[in-house]
């Protein structure tokens, strides 16, 4: 990383995509939106044809470190992260030993400190050991170093109702949150993709739109009979955009995410058995594809995250059936929200800057990220060039896996520069030429 002493300015930068200024970062905040106020010896890049946005915030990464640095490390999972806009990452509680006790998640919390790429945010579990039975130690959680306010058994549904509702009671006490991986385990018994006609004709067991719609459902009323906060993560069918959107209209405090991927691919991906395109939850149907769309649009949707899940190459490359579920996505996020909603004309660059920065810092409560660009705020931000179209090779990602489902996919733009505290964690090679 560049020594944090160094002041940089950004001239003639677009703001949000409809504002000229002058970016100038020094200690660790935007000092200034004018370059007079530069200081001597200052780094000079040009920002012609580029925009800024607030540093990119992602509430569902998972850098399975601890126990599966084969797959992914803190470091690997932040360098990938910071390629792709991102100045700060929830490190889901998935790992091993799970983290479900302060030791733990101040492990995960102190090493993103030490690699100092991206801020890591340690996610932590709901339940013991993601078992499902017994509540984790949430409020050590939260008091420890880490100060966890997210918690989740993402990979598993906290299935149990009273357990639910205890968790949701619990987070209550101290400003926390439950996210809910929405699946009914006894509905998704042995699925492999989604359930449908792609599935039927395939001779793959389905697994059904119910199965998240009826948890989603039966926890946004749990939520608002106890008075607490929950998060639908990787929300996926058009039903559950339409009970997201009732139970904002009751008034009930429910937030919701969406992948990337399910923007973008539908279940017709799965027909040449290419396991980068088996999922949890799976890729639907076109319909569901639009209403997510839709959703994200009109702001039922609340974010987009990007659920970023590596594994070995061992894990995917193998049948179908036996293949593990998910896929890398930090650095492909930005890009696939440019196609699939910026270009087409249904969300600016400031709805960009809600979804994927404001509002997932507003619910992770992140202190410092997610702000204005305005002076005397936290120098987080990133630069992205929306015309430098290119083509996904996932073998050249930073992470240490690439079981990416875009691989040859051209995309229409990228994260050229980010800034965590005015320190530069990437820097395309094209901007570093433009140096005054």
């Amino acid at each position: 990383m560049t020594d944090t002493a160094t002041a940089y300015v950004i001239e003639n930068v677009s703001l949000y995509g409809d504002t000229r200024a002058d970016l100038v970062l020094k200690d660790g905040v935007i000092a200034s939106l004018s370059a007079a106020d530069a200081p001597e010896g200052a780094v000079t890049l040009r920002g012609e044809g580029l925009i800024a946005l607030p540093g990119l915030v992602d509430l569902h990464t998972h850098l399975r470190e601890p126990g599966r640095e084969d797959a992914e490390t803190i470091e690997t999972g932040s360098r990938t992260a910071a390629r792709g806009g991102f100045t700060a990452v929830h490190a889901m509680a998935n790992t091993t030993p799970t983290a479900d006790t302060a030791g733990v998640v101040e492990q995960v919390w102190s090493r993103g400190r030490e690699v100092g790429l991206v801020d890591v945010f340690p996610v932590g579990a709901v339940t013991v050991g993601l078992g499902g039975t017994q509540l984790s130690e949430m409020a050590a959680m939260a008091n420890s170093r880490a100060q966890v306010r997210v918690f989740s058994d993402d990979g598993k549904c906290v299935h149990d109702p009273l357990l639910m509702r205890r968790a949701l009671e619990y987070v209550k006490t101290f400003g926390g949150v439950v996210a809910q991986h929405a699946q009914d385990p006894r509905l998704t018994e042995g699925s492999q993709m989604n359930e449908g006609l792609v599935s039927s004709e395939l001779g793959l067991a389905g697994w059904p739109s119910v199965a998240e719609e009826s948890i989603i459902a039966r926890d946004v009323l749990l939520a608002g009979h106890v008075g607490s906060r929950v998060h639908i993560c990787h929300l996926s069918t058009a039903g559950s955009v339409e009970i997201i959107r009732w139970a904002k209209a009751k008034g009930i405090d429910v937030t919701a995410e969406v992948m990337p991927h399910h923007l973008l691919l539908t279940d017709e991906s799965v027909r040449g058995y290419d396991a980068r395109f088996k999922v949890n939850p799976p890729l639907r149907t076109q319909k569901d594809v639009d209403a997510v769309r839709e959703g994200l649009a009109d702001g039922t949707i609340d974010i987009v995250a990007t659920d970023h899940a590596p594994h070995p190459d061992e894990d995917k490359d193998c049948e179908w059936g036996a293949a593990a579920m998910g896929m890398i996505g930090l650095e492909t996020a930005l890009a696939i929200v440019q196609k699939t909603m910026v270009d087409p004309g249904t969300l600016s660059w400031r709805d960009v800057a809600r979804v994927m920065s404001e509002a997932p810092a507003r619910i992770g409560r992140d202190g410092g990220h997610g702000r204005p660009l305005e002076a005397g705020e936290p120098a987080n931000v990133t630069l992205v060039d929306p015309g430098a179209a290119w083509t996904v090779e996932p073998a050249a990602t930073a992470s240490r896996s690439n079981n990416s489902p875009f691989g040859g996919i051209e995309l229409p733009g990228r994260a050229v520069a980010t800034f965590l505290r005015g320190v530069p964690t990437h820097l395309d090679q094209a901007l570093e030429g433009v140096r005054a």
